[in-house]
């Protein structure tokens, strides 16, 4: 049956995409994920594959030619014998698997990599949790991975046999890439190097090129470099690559043939052809030889080589989420000018009422009782009456939020992660303890939802928390504004009672560093915002439930 291939969204904001080129032609036969033909965004180049065999029996949209999402582009007309797809895969058809039957055993479940929010491309399988040829539950945590948002655990579609791991520990892939087999027939992680080689199956399928945004090349070369050898093609025609990898190389006149690439098969990612620029600046060293192909327990070795080389005077990859963190934060500085503004609060009042209600708390509602609560409320209070400070710049507008969604920065191990508590101006006391709590624990156990972790209008974090007086934040775009939270340390203070008469006294003081975007908040602004938040907390007199 025929099967209608369609313009893809790349992207929660991306409506169109330009056909750049066609990799077949009418008439001619395709292989399942076989890259069909490649398309142009305003954020991603990308090669689309194939969402089933058969033979490309009509072109409908031209090379050059934008359409909007979902349109028709192309059919494949499956070849006779050949059903419809296993789950999660990309398949426009409308067959449907016949109703009770089991998936895994109708001849395999594809594992794809899932989506892990709208503005997220691509993942890294940092752990696999089974290996081939190990029995899973549905539902049952198959592997971990890493992304710019969230670090989480990935289960198991469906109940079956790990028959077949196609992605090795380490290795980045596009979301809808498949990753894993269930139930079918398989052999373990692929022989990478016993694949087919021919020209038409010289990239892979839609998620291995498709790049959420150009890299930096700051400081790299503008000319090729004569030292790097020339990789072997073992008789294909071109080096595997993603357009967005092509496109740096020509920019750079670099021959790609000088890249070592670690992706699957050799392929070349953004990461190596990055490596090998920074790498050859001139009187640097020469790269190491480079190979056009890798195995699956090479890749492995190489990760846990990295992961393991954490010593003084060893040089460590970035990884993933700190790459992302980095890029985050200078763009932020680049976007916004920062202003920062410092109050000292009195928490005196607060610390004798955890101190006094805590066991309490804890045996009555089950979560402990921490100061963040007690800040949160207080910040959300003062949000809301002062919304400037909860808005957004864009576009040239100010765009006031309707909720104070509140990002609680969390430190993690392997970086630092902002779970949102959604709409923290309806909640209770006890609820916004208890989704704190929540969120922190999950952050940390790899738990959260891809939506958890996106999304916030104003930001905590506390960076007193190791014994610093306070810290100058940089702002989480696209927010306006970060509120810094330091140690809380007891100090002498001059006391000024009713009739002026001074006395010192000892006080749990803190002190909180506001960082705005002085494009959208004056300091007039920040500062009322930070005198009603003070307020809040000296005098705190809330029912904490």
């Amino acid at each position: 049956m025929p099967t209608d291939v369609v313009m893809p969204q790349m992207g929660e904001s991306i409506f169109e995409g330009t056909i750049t080129r066609w990799l077949k032609k009418a008439g001619d036969a395709v292989e399942k994920d076989e890259p069909l033909f490649e398309i142009s965004t305003d954020k991603v180049d990308a090669e689309i594959p194939s969402p089933v065999a058969g033979i490309l029996s009509e072109i409908k949209v031209a090379e050059g030619e934008t359409v909007q999402i979902n349109t028709v582009v192309a059919v494949v007309a499956e070849e006779q014998g050949q059903g419809t797809e296993g789950l999660g895969t990309n398949v426009q058809g409308t067959g449907n698997r016949e109703q009770g039957s089991d998936p895994a055993a109708a001849g395999g479940v594809d594992v794809v990599m899932p989506q892990m929010g709208e503005s997220i491309f691509e993942g890294t399988i940092t752990r696999w949790l089974k290996k081939a040829g190990d029995a899973v539950e549905k539902d049952e945590p198959l592997f971990e991975i890493s992304t710019d948002k969230v670090d989480a655990e990935i289960p198991s579609p469906v109940a079956g046999v790990l028959t077949e791991i196609k992605a090795a520990e380490g290795e980045t892939v596009q979301i809808n890439t498949v990753v894993a087999v269930i139930g079918g027939q398989g052999s373990g992680i692929r022989d990478q190097g016993s694949e087919k080689a021919d020209a038409a199956t010289d990239s892979p399928a839609i998620g291995t090129s498709v790049q959420v945004a150009p890299p930096a090349t700051t400081g790299a070369p503008a000319t090729p470099e004569p030292e790097a050898p020339v990789a072997e093609l073992n008789g294909r025609e071109r080096v595997r690559s993603s357009p967005l990898v092509r496109k740096i190389a020509q920019e750079h006149q670099l021959d790609l043939r000088r890249v070592a690439g670690t992706g699957s098969e050799g392929r070349i990612t953004k990461e190596d052809i990055l490596r090998h620029l920074t790498q050859h600046r001139p009187g640097s060293a020469a790269a190491p030889k480079p190979a056009t192909s890798e195995t699956a327990a090479a890749a492995k070795e190489r990760t846990d080589t990295a992961q393991a080389s954490k010593l003084p005077g060893q040089v460590v990859p970035l990884s993933r989420m700190r790459a992302i963190i980095a890029q985050r934060m200078v763009e932020s500085v680049a976007i916004a000018p920062h202003v920062y503004s410092v109050y000292k609060i009195d928490m005196t009042r607060i610390a004798r009422i955890r101190e006094r209600e805590k066991a309490r708390f804890e045996q009555k509602h089950g979560v402990k009782l921490t100061y963040m609560p007690f800040i949160g409320a207080a910040a959300t209070e003062a949000l809301r009456r002062y919304p400037i400070v909860n808005a957004s710049l864009k576009d040239g507008s100010i765009h006031y939020h309707q909720h104070v969604d509140l990002g609680i920065a969390v430190a993690l191990e392997w970086g630092l992660i902002v779970p949102v508590v959604r709409q923290a101006e309806t909640l209770s006391f006890v609820e916004l303890a208890k989704a704190m709590a929540d969120l922190a624990e999950r952050a940390r156990t790899k738990k959260l939802k891809p939506e958890e972790a996106s999304g916030s209008t104003f930001t905590l974090t506390n960076s007193g928390v190791f014994g610093g007086e306070f810290g100058t934040p940089i702002i989480n775009q696209p927010e306006s504004a970060i509120l810094a939270i330091g140690g809380l340390k007891k100090e002498a203070v001059v006391l000024t009672d009713a009739e002026g008469n001074d006395t010192i006294g000892v006080r749990a003081m803190q002190s909180y560093c506001l960082g705005f975007d002085h494009r959208l908040i004056d300091g007039a602004d920040g500062g009322k915002f930070m005198s009603a938040f003070k307020r809040t907390l000296e005098g705190w007199d809330r029912e904490i439930g």
